[in-house]
């Protein structure tokens, strides 16, 4: 089944996010709350690298490569449509493979699962 993944439009909803539950790891920090308002048939999810992180040509591979992860991690793993996901990069994401990252992305989601 393929999901649609569609982002977060309003300034509200990230602040009620940032107050929501999160994991983290060396490479990022994901932040996840039901939000009652939207609807479950798209996954809600937004990814966010700060200006320290670099450059935009930097900060856009790593949004495209996150959001690339997530599509294979939704072909693999049952994700809640319930919830509104936020992506937060770190700085070291940029330093290592690909493959490595997204195991941990993928190890988080399994998390989120649990808690």
């Amino acid at each position: 089944m393929k999901i649609k993944i569609s982002s977060l439009k309003k300034n509200e909803d990230f602040k009620s996010l940032l107050a929501g539950k999160k994991i983290s790891n060396k490479y990022l920090t994901i932040f996840f709350k039901k939000l009652s308002y939207e609807n479950n048939k798209s996954l809600n999810i937004s990814f966010v690298a700060q200006k320290k992180i670099g450059n935009a040509v930097k900060r856009n591979k790593i949004k495209r490569r996150l959001k690339n992860m997530v599509r294979d991690i939704c072909k693999k793993i049952k994700i809640n449509l319930n919830y509104s996901y936020l992506i937060i990069a770190k700085k070291k994401i940029l330093e290592d493979e690909f493959q490595i990252i997204k195991e941990e992305l993928f190890n988080d989601f399994k998390k989120t699962k649990k808690i």
